[in-house]
């Protein structure tokens, strides 16, 4: 375990974090806002430890196998939720420093649950930051870390990329990390702004645009306003959020081919036709079924979003789902727990692991009929390593596992059974809101502070994918040998 290499990493995150929160400080100078002074005192503490770790442990190299890469992703994303929460635990705005954490966690994981019954009671500068932890953790911090630092930027600390991104299969797109990671975050900003703009074209002022697209990009789903998307009474700014939640879904890869003008390679990709496939019979089966609530349009245009909003993780809302039909709620908890693609911002347990499960079935049950044959498994018509099949099918037994815990120790507060299973889902797969005490227009205030714990976990795990996470509860992980 490169530990050096690690408290160096950990070092450069304080000093992102103390640079990134000062968007507060901006916009709370701009609206006349004593937690301007929060944001800035958390900043200045977060930015000089930060420098600390790196000039007195700097490494003498900085190679990262596996067991090192998992640890400093795992370690650098917890503690950008602690420094993150100061700021809403200082100014008293979130009294709590577990209610502020958690909220900080659902922020950078991209989860978007919330503990707050008044959004609206946040001061300008807090809304911010809680929008831009979305964004921040959308694309990643470490892919950030890679794109802006030279050291880390060798092809050697793949291990820190495949820690944090999000999916079974880690392409080498370019020669260089460092490149492939300037080169998403490229991609992020564009269709960040992209977003922005056509928001303002909509009525939203700067703020309640700024605001929206970065919860959109990071598909995360925190509102400004106590009613969440529906504040926006608007088709036109609606449809953009959906466009958009549902453009966040994509796999990356098939932007980056989009710009290499490899547009037939674009068109390969099994997963994005998967995607597009699942939302397209889920918005139909929804529309379809809740036209004796709303006008046809409404039904359309109520399906379209939420279907978006819930596959992409986003977790924006427009309406109590509750009062849908059965059959809408049970296609909502399924989309929760597909989610959207990998190499995308969105959480869940990702439609590329589905689609090797699947394949897997298929193949043994063909060697059951014909047990002579060879038979192999492929994505987007190449043959998929053993190793990927193998990490896959323990994912799925880790996932279950997971749930399975964290949804027994979440009962003991005695919910119903449908708001305890779907808040689980809901933390777990990064989605946000969840049916029943826990939808769109409910939150997690009343849960205990074991359940909130257990739900920071879950939403970390979720983000992280499991491995990194545990790798740190492994006593073998920091031995020397």
């Amino acid at each position: 375990m490169n530990k050096r290499s690690i408290i160096y990493i950990l070092g450069w995150v304080l000093i992102v974090d103390a640079v990134a929160m000062q968007i507060g400080t901006i916009t709370s100078l701009i609206y006349g806002e004593k937690e301007a002074w929060y944001f800035v005192l958390t900043g200045v503490v977060s930015a000089i430890l930060g420098v600390l770790a790196i000039k007195v442990k700097k490494p003498k190299n900085m190679v990262l196998y596996q067991k090192a890469g998992f640890a400093s992703t795992a370690l650098s994303w917890i503690l950008l939720s602690l420094v993150g929460c100061m700021p809403f635990w200082l100014s008293g705005e979130i009294p709590s420093f577990i209610d502020a954490f958690y909220e900080t966690v659902s922020g950078i994981t991209t989860t978007g649950a919330t503990i707050l019954n008044d959004v609206e009671a946040l001061s300008k500068g807090m809304l911010m930051w809680r929008s831009f932890l979305h964004w921040l953790g959308g694309m990643g911090v470490i892919v950030f870390l890679l794109a802006i630092i030279p050291k880390l930027g060798g092809q050697q600390n793949i291990f820190l990329m495949k820690a944090e991104s999000p999916g079974p299969i880690i392409g080498k797109a370019v020669p260089r990390m460092r490149n492939y990671a300037t080169m998403l975050y490229g991609i992020y900003i564009t269709l960040t702004a992209l977003e922005f703009i056509l928001l303002l074209f909509g009525g939203l002022n700067v703020f309640e645009a700024i605001n929206t697209s970065f919860s959109t990009a990071g598909t995360g789903g925190f509102g400004i306003y106590n009613s969440n998307a529906a504040a926006f009474d608007s088709y036109y700014v609606q449809t953009v959020i959906a466009v958009f939640m549902l453009l966040f879904g994509i796999n990356f890869s098939v932007y980056l081919c989009l710009i290499a003008r490899k547009f037939k390679q674009s068109l390969k990709f099994e997963e994005l036709w998967i995607y597009l496939g699942i939302v397209a019979v889920s918005t139909a089966i929804i529309a379809f079924n809740i036209s004796s609530i709303y006008k046809p349009y409404d039904a359309f245009h109520q399906s379209f979003f939420y279907v978006s909003s819930i596959i992409s993780t986003t977790g924006f809302g427009l309406t109590d789902v509750n009062k849908w039909p059965e059959l809408s709620k049970t296609v909502i908890i399924i989309l929760t727990f597909i989610g959207a693609s990998a190499g995308s911002t969105g959480g869940g347990f990702k439609i590329s692991r589905i689609i090797l499960l699947f394949k897997e079935v298929r193949k043994e049950f063909s060697l059951l009929v014909h047990p002579r044959n060879v038979k192999l498994v492929k994505m987007d018509g190449k043959a998929v390593n053993h190793d990927i099949m193998r990490t896959t099918s323990m994912y799925l037994v880790l996932y279950i596992g997971v749930f399975a815990i964290s949804f027994l120790l979440v009962s003991i507060d005695n919910m119903d059974f449908t708001t305890s299973f779907t808040a689980v889902a809901a933390n777990l797969n990064n989605t946000g809101p969840g049916l029943g005490a826990v939808g769109p227009v409910g939150n997690y205030a009343d849960f205990s502070i074991l359940s909130k714990i257990v739900f920071i976990f879950d939403m970390l795990a979720g983000r992280l994918e499991i491995y990194p996470l545990l790798l740190l509860f492994a006593p073998s992980a920091w031995k020397k040998s």
